[in-house]
This record gives structure tokens, sequence and C-alpha cells, in this order.
């Protein structure tokens, strides 16, 4: 009778070690399979700065997120849009989080709410490739957007960004630019900077050879180490006076 016992103790043991083993052979797979399917980005910092979360009425109506539920922009996001991670990437995607932040407070920004005007023409320095993450983020597009739902072009996001060539930006500024709510008008100012952002000067020496081909992988890797540690600092760190948050009054 013991002898029984003892032996349906043992097989049970058996069986749930064998259980755990066969879940730990899986699990590698599991993670694999998961990164197989997610953009390998090289530096780790991409997904360590702060998202931007933004409601979308569009898409809760159209059924592609529920009604209590964000869209979540990562700085990964934008370099992904962009296909690389510059300081304008960087900049825009900076001076999107602070408006949002400035227009909203601990509010959720509303996407397709925000109108947006560039100081400067279309290409003016940057203002285009940076105008295409600010689209990215807040619905807010030129006349080739989105034109709305019905007769009376509910959710519409055309026309919802401008270029002013009237009024240009500060000479000294890589772009500044308007953001409004179209709800309720207000409306803040962010000038975008990085003449105080410091910059090694092996990049002045490296970036001819890496342009021309002609740097060795050392050179092309210490290259792309430099220029993102500059990334970084305007998205984690930024000097004072790199982002200027203005309100503006009618």
């Amino acid at each position: 009778m013991k002898s029984m016992f003892f032996q349906s103790i043992v097989s049970k043991k058996f069986l749930l070690f064998t259980f755990i083993g066969a879940m730990a052979c899986l699990m590698p797979v599991q993670r694999h399979v998961h990164a197989e399917g997610q953009s390998k980005l090289s530096k780790d910092f991409f997904d360590a700065v702060e998202p931007i979360k933004v409601k979308d009425p569009l898409a809760i109506v159209l059924g592609a997120m529920d009604r209590d539920a964000v869209f979540t922009f990562t700085y990964a996001d934008a370099v992904k849009l962009a296909g690389h991670s510059c300081p304008a990437v960087a900049g825009a995607y900076k001076s999107t989080q602070l408006a949002s932040k400035a227009l909203y407070g601990d509010d959720v920004p509303v996407r397709g709410n925000i109108k947006v005007t560039f100081r400067g023409a279309v290409d003016y320095k940057v203002n285009g490739p940076i105008s295409q993450v600010v689209t990215f983020i807040t619905g807010a597009s030129g006349e080739n957007g989105f034109m709305g739902l019905g007769p009376n072009k509910k959710y519409g996001r055309y026309n919802l960004l401008s270029f002013d060539k009237e009024h240009g930006a500060d000479p000294k500024a890589i772009c500044s630019i308007i953001f409004q709510r179209a709800d309720n008008g207000k409306k803040v100012e962010v000038t975008y900077s990085i003449e105080h952002v410091p910059s090694s000067e092996r990049i002045d020496k490296l970036m001819p050879l890496a342009i021309s081909g002609k740097a060795s992988d050392e050179e092309l890797k210490e290259f792309g180490n430099l220029w993102q540690e500059r990334v970084r600092t305007i998205l984690v760190n930024p000097p004072e006076g790199t982002f200027i948050v203005k309100e503006l009054k009618e």
C-alpha cells in the first residue's frame, strides 16, 4: 500500500517537472517570435524617451480602438516614420510633446483637435521634415489630409497644418511652431534651437567620411554614437533655451 502511494507521488512530481520543463522550453520561443515582429533599433534610449498619449475620436468611431483607449506614440515611432534619428526628428517630437502638455495640462490631448502653423515656408530650414512628425502625432494635415465623415466633414484633418510664409521664425532657431486647440482656441508657440546643445568636434571630422562612404567600421560606429548622444540630450536633458514654450493671446 505504501509502495503504491509512494509511486503515485513520484509520478505526480515527474509530471509536474515535465510540465515546467516544457514551459521553460516554450518561453524563449515565444520571446523570439515577439522580437521578430519588432523593428530592431540600435539605441536603447529610443524607447526610454517619455511617450506621447493621445485620444483619437475618429479611431473610436470607426472601431479601431475602444472608447477609453489611447494611441501611444514613442520616439521610436518617429524614428520609423522619418527613417532616421537626428536633431530635427528629436526636436519635432519634443516640441509636440511640450505643446500638448501646455495645451491640455493633465488631460489627454485629442488627436485631430490641434491646428498647427509653422513660421516660415515649408522649405525653410527643416520645416518640411519636422512637419511630418508633427502630423504623425497630432493628426493635423495639409490639403492632402482626411476630409472627414459625412456632409459636415466630421473629424476632418485636412488644412489643420499650414506654413506662414509672411512671418518667419527667429533666424537662430531651427523652427518655431504654433499649436492651437480647435475647441477652445488656446494657443502656444514652441521655438526650438540647438545652439546650446553640445556637439563633439569629432562629428565634424567624421561626417565627411561617413557621407562619402570612406569611413571605417570603427569610425562609422563612433560617428553614429556621437550623433545619437546629441539626440539623446535633446530628448532627455535639453539645456535651458533649447525649447521655449510661450502662450499666445489674441
